[in-house]
């Protein structure tokens, strides 16, 4: 009579690779975490304490809301903070306006080099920095600068005229900083457009109007609202282009802020007027994403 020894097993180990799966999504992030806490979190966080308090005494605070009580009575700041907001919505209209048929043209109508070619003219002003593209438009529109003096020899004005400090000056140096942030969501948008969708409608007896209406702007429109709001962002929060094209008569909030930071060493009105343009970001932003009924998430996503 023979008996079967049993079979011998291996000791049973836990195994780390779980482990190490579960870790490697957050060492993968890390390095954007810490980016995001060390500069854009804990320097909110340090102004939110700061336009919250007031100096009764030197190096001597309380906490206090004087620092908004200021920005609603004092009327230049009323109207700097609307100013900046009307101008920023309107150079972001004009942005879009002027960015989607050079969209359209890149991602539909041009191919191979020229397609390349067209978009390299929107990269190229990117190549130098924007303080010497702002003061390339101010050798060109000041009194003694090369467009006015075209119009004088053109015979359209007698004498050169001062075009720099006003505000459509402004305008075109926002959008001509803006634009490429603008182009780049819309080709991505329009590239994913079926060109067999856009020639169905046509045989279905559509037009160009009705087709833009109910199939281009509709498949575009996530590329579009995420072309505003950077371009928005960028334009909220732009400080050397309104300042050199508008002058001192610019009315630009975020020269207001400068002025408190840097010139007054008043930092907790300069903390607040920042929190409010945050607000003011927000809450654009917010409106323009309820009215496009579009969601921030998707709207990142399919740009």
């Amino acid at each position: 009579m023979t008996t079967e020894m049993p079979a011998l097993r291996a000791p049973t180990t836990v195994s780390a690779a779980p482990a190490l799966t579960r870790l490697l999504p957050l060492l993968l992030l890390a390095p954007a975490l810490l980016w995001l806490l060390g500069l854009i979190v804990l320097p909110h966080v340090e102004l939110g304490i700061l336009s919250l308090r007031e100096r009764v005494a030197p190096r001597v605070y309380e906490p206090s809301f004087a620092q908004y009580r200021t920005f609603i009575e004092e009327p230049l700041y009323w109207h700097t903070f609307v100013r900046t907001a009307v101008m920023s919505i309107v150079a972001t209209a004009l942005t879009l306006l002027m960015a989607f048929p050079i969209a359209w043209t890149i991602a539909k109508l041009l191919r191979g080099r020229a397609k390349s070619m067209l978009f390299v003219l929107c990269l190229i002003p990117f190549w130098v920095s924007e303080t010497v593209r702002t003061l390339g438009w101010m050798i060109l529109l000041r009194e003694s600068g090369v467009l006015p003096g075209l119009l004088v020899t053109l015979g359209v004005t007698p004498a050169p005229v001062e075009l720099l400090y006003h505000d459509a000056t402004i305008l075109v140096g926002l959008v001509y900083t803006s634009m490429l942030f603008m182009v780049v969501p819309l080709v991505g948008a329009l590239e994913s457009l079926d060109d067999s969708l856009i020639e169905a409608a046509y045989d279905l007896g559509g037009n160009g109007a009705s087709i833009l209406r109910h199939i281009v702007l509709p498949h575009a429109a996530p590329g579009m609202v995420a072309g505003c709001i950077v371009v928005f962002m960028l334009t909220l929060g732009n400080y050397l282009t309104p300042t050199l094209l508008g002058g001192k008569n610019s009315l630009w909030f975020t020269e207001q802020i400068y002025t408190q930071f840097i010139t007054r060493f008043n930092w907790e009105q300069g903390a607040a007027f920042g929190f409010l343009l945050l607000g003011l970001s927000t809450a654009i932003v917010w409106l323009g994403l309820r009215l496009s009924g579009q969601k921030f998430g998707e709207v990142m996503q399919r740009s």
